[in-house]
């Protein structure tokens, strides 16, 4: 049995190489790191992503857990629900123990080409969970997100379904995928005022190509403290080290699905600087890129996704490496936001005081 300890001064835990950090104030502890199933199935146009099946999926899982990585995160439509049916049976071929794993699935895209199969509404909301369980094989998921905003259906419905879902017992806790800070802030305002259960955590893009976080979300994450959990930290793979100024490596995944939207030309110059640094730790690009993002202020659990088992090992590896002052600060520099307004003139007239 490896050695554990509880650290009250960073409320964190170790064991052995991975770390677990606070859930927001829920007390709950997940990995630093967060294992993404979006290459599980390969229904549609997800095949872009990945299409691992049940053998594979069994593989991948049993290094994740040997890891000790213990938070998953699905959603109901990657690969139309086949990444959650996969998921579920895998738990149960491996024998894992379900109360040491926190389980996370989402619920707002379409399903079908049904009229109500799709949203954040009541219905929709309570009928999704249900299915998702069925394709779990599970009496409840501990994180149930909003995967998006739905403009349709008022933020007061959708926070008192997610309430009511809450208090069935089928979910633990709600969090929050893809919306603009002042609608999160609306949510919580709304959930405060009836007493109802909060967001209490964020999903949201963040990786060195994409720092828009910084400007709202961060900084409101803080101030209510809340998890903040990066989805696709490597830029869908374009900070892998597969992509270069001399040219694309064919095979990777944005030659078929060319998402999220980045500025290139300024993610090459990051890529020059993070190849450059990893090549001093003897490590790839892509684990620089990863430890950068597990390295910021208030950043909960970063989310990797994986094809295959060697991938999956490289991106493990760079929970073991520590970046210097002068490292971040040249990465922090190559990918830096430009300030906007209103941010530059907070800053300014929040010299003086």
């Amino acid at each position: 049995m490896p050695k554990q300890f509880f650290d009250l001064s960073y409320s964190i835990l170790n064991i052995n190489q991975m770390k677990y950090n606070f859930l927001g104030n829920t007390g709950l502890l997940v990995s630093e790191l967060c294992f993404g199933t979006m290459t599980f199935g390969g229904k549609g146009y997800w095949e872009n992503i990945g299409k691992i099946q049940q053998q594979g999926v069994n593989e991948l899982m049993q290094v994740v857990i040997d890891s000790g990585i213990n938070f998953i995160d699905t959603a109901n439509i990657y690969s139309y629900g086949e990444s959650e049916t996969l998921l579920g049976q895998s738990i149960i071929d491996l024998g894992l123990n379900r109360n040491e794993l926190v389980i996370a699935t989402k619920v707002r895209g379409p399903m079908s080409d049904k009229p109500n199969d799709v949203g954040l509404s009541r219905y929709h909301i309570f009928n999704s969970v249900d299915d998702s369980l069925k394709r779990l094989q599970m009496d409840h998921v501990d994180i149930l997100y909003v995967h998006g905003a739905d403009l349709r259906t008022s933020v007061e419905e959708t926070m008192r379904a997610l309430n009511d879902i809450v208090i069935t017992g089928k979910v633990r806790y709600i969090a929050c995928c893809n919306w603009p800070a002042w609608m999160v802030m609306k949510a919580q305002g709304i959930a405060e005022k009836y007493g109802w259960n909060k967001f209490i955590g964020l999903q949201y893009f963040y990786s060195l190509s994409g720092r828009d976080i910084e400007r709202e979300i961060l900084p409101l994450a803080a101030d209510q403290n809340l998890a903040v959990f990066p989805w696709s930290p490597l830029a869908g793979g374009f900070l892998s080290g597969k992509y270069s100024r001399d040219g694309d490596k064919a095979g990777a995944r944005r030659d078929a699905f060319d998402f999220p939207p980045i500025n290139k030309e300024k993610s090459y110059d990051i890529i020059d600087v993070i190849t450059a640094v990893g090549e001093q730790h003897g490590v790839s690009a892509a684990q620089v890129a990863l430890a950068w993002v597990r390295l910021q202020k208030d950043i909960t659990s970063t989310i990797i996704g994986a094809k295959n088992v060697e991938q999956l090992k490289d991106n493990l590896q760079s929970t073991t490496i520590e970046l210097s002052a002068d490292e971040l600060k040249k990465i922090d520099e190559v990918s830096a936001l430009e300030k906007e307004y209103p941010q530059w003139m907070v800053e300014r007239q929040g010299t003086g005081r």
